[in-house]
């Protein structure tokens, strides 16, 4: 770059614009027949995905897979003091986790890779010598310490702190002076007064005069790296990005965009900003909340599309909002035009609700259900692992029996290993004085229940077990049918409360109720 800046001075800038000015496109989606529709999601590495990134990521996935287009996945890590280690892998992999894969990435590779900025240097440099050369950009050799002096002098006096633009108007002497005591200056774009209006496809028309509040910003840094503002035209461009779906933090930044995509000579690509995704309350979701990224929820046992549903639950861009919809049903549903300018609220109260609804959906599938077996056999493994007495209940017909007659009931698969449900994988340890104080009639009713056992034989279902159950406290005086199933209840799980006994019974099985009913006759 100095040697670029050398060769300028000796043969004089130019100040004619680099190629033709860029004509706004219409205000229509630009998804007509012939235009391939590309967007990216570009989140920086600083930090692991989360659930306002994920949002944006959806959003602009379901566009790409509505028209037909591809979904890339852009990592913006030009800020190489603010990364995280692992974070770049993680955002991949929570995408892949969430269902929505990019088709181009750094680990999948494409056609317009690299897709890491940091490999991606010459391309910027080249865009900020073309810029220099056509002098819609020059060297800013004003040191740390002195923008620092500014922006406290600005804060000073209540104002919006601003770079002064001092080196906008050095002469070709000054330039060669300062560049030979400090040949790796910044760059600086130069903003025009009269920045471009554009159409955004949420907020409408827009105008912003940057250059009245703003100083001419640095697009490439002293280290060789670039900023935002360059990186994001640069790569938008020859990634042929065709749509721009970003928060709408971005919406003020775009008309700087615009004046570089002018400057360069380039077509920018429409523009969609989304509004901010917010806490119930309105507040900003928050990094340092932790449980806000995705990994949090993937352990915690919440389903992906629950987390997709809800998220598009709260927000807008749908005909009408419905909890339950699953990625297949949100891709047809979804329409740019429908969102509107209001943030969403999201209430992560309701989050167990919807994975509810969404476990349910998988436990009535066959092929979900065995999958769900497995991970629950991984989970009971975890949680007992020596304390389970009897490897029989880790067969796969036995937990696809409880997953059945839980359906509904559970909001999570973690939630049949809480402590509540552990009388499923475990002997309860139930003594005789615990069983006499609910009633005095312990060994009448145990033999009773063995009785019912021996004349239903296997064919026990939760519909003719209840009616039975219902008949155990005829002829026992002073018991009331209430006190009996509390004893059956205690004696089989060792708890107060659970699901019905006739549903416990079904779940255990004839063999294990036996065994657990003669262990208290046998106490």
């Amino acid at each position: 770059m100095a040697a670029l800046l050398k060769r300028l001075l000796r043969s004089g800038r130019s100040s004619a614009a680099l190629g033709r000015p860029v004509g706004r496109r219409e205000a229509s989606l630009g998804t007509g027949q012939g235009a391939a529709v590309r967007v990216r999601f570009a989140p920086s590495p600083t930090g692991f995905l989360h659930l306002g990134g994920l949002r944006t990521a959806l959003y602009n996935y379901i566009f790409a897979k509505k028209h037909q287009g591809s979904f890339i996945l852009r990592l913006e890590d030009t800020d190489q003091t603010r990364l995280v280690p692992g974070a770049a892998e993680n955002i991949e992999d929570m995408l892949e986790w969430a269902g929505i894969p990019p088709d181009e990435s750094p680990r999948r590779g494409g056609p317009a890779g690299p897709y890491q900025q940091s490999q991606r240097l010459e391309l910027y440099a080249q865009a900020a010598e073309a810029l220099l050369k056509a002098g819609a950009a020059y060297p800013c050799f004003c040191s740390s310490q002195r923008l620092e002096l500014l922006k406290k002098e600005a804060l000073r006096n209540h104002q919006t702190p601003r770079y002064d633009n001092r080196c906008r108007n050095l002469s070709q002497e000054q330039v060669a002076e300062k560049l030979a005591k400090d040949p790796k200056p910044a760059i600086r774009f130069r903003l025009k007064d009269e920045a471009p209006a554009f159409q955004d496809l949420v907020y409408g028309w827009n105008r912003h005069e940057v250059a009245s509040v703003e100083g001419d910003p640095v697009i490439l840094k002293s280290d060789g790296f670039p900023t935002y503002h360059l990186a994001c035209v640069v790569d938008d461009h020859h990634m042929g990005i065709s749509h721009v779906l970003r928060g709408s933090e971005w919406l003020i930044s775009t008309a700087k965009h615009l004046l570089l995509y002018q400057a360069m000579g380039w077509q920018p690509p429409h523009f969609a900003h989304l509004p901010l995704l917010l806490n119930r309350d309105g507040s900003k979701l928050s990094k340092r909340q932790g449980d806000i990224f995705l990994e949090h929820f993937a352990a915690a046992g919440f389903l992906p599309d629950a987390l997709l549903d809800i998220i598009t639950n709260c927000g807008s861009g749908f005909a009408e909002n419905q909890m339950g919809r699953t990625l297949p049903e949100l891709i047809p549903q979804f329409n740019l035009t429908r969102i509107t300018c209001h943030s969403a609220l999201l209430d992560l109260e309701k989050l167990p609700e919807f994975n509810r609804l969404h476990l349910q959906r998988l436990v009535s599938s066959e092929t979900q259900r065995r999958q769900l077996v497995r991970k629950l056999q991984t989970l009971i493994e975890e949680a007992f692992g020596s304390q389970l007495q009897d490897k029989d209940v880790l067969d796969p017909a036995y937990m696809e029996r409880i997953l059945l007659l839980r359906q509904g009931h559970i909001c999570r698969l973690q939630d049949l290993v809480s402590p509540g449900y552990s009388y499923l994988w475990t002997r309860p340890a139930v003594g005789r004085v615990q069983l006499s104080a609910i009633s005095e009639k312990v060994d009448v009713i145990a033999k009773r229940v063995l009785g019912l056992l021996e004349r239903s034989g296997t064919n026990l279902t939760q519909d003719v077990l209840s009616g039975e159950l219902k008949k155990l406290s005829d002829g026992l005086e002073g018991t009331k049918y209430s006190n009996v199933m509390k004893l059956i209840r205690v004696a089989l799980s060792g708890q107060q409360q659970g699901p019905p006994v006739a549903e416990m019974m079904v779940s255990l099985g004839p063999k294990e109720v036996r065994e657990r009913i003669q262990k208290v006759l046998s106490g």
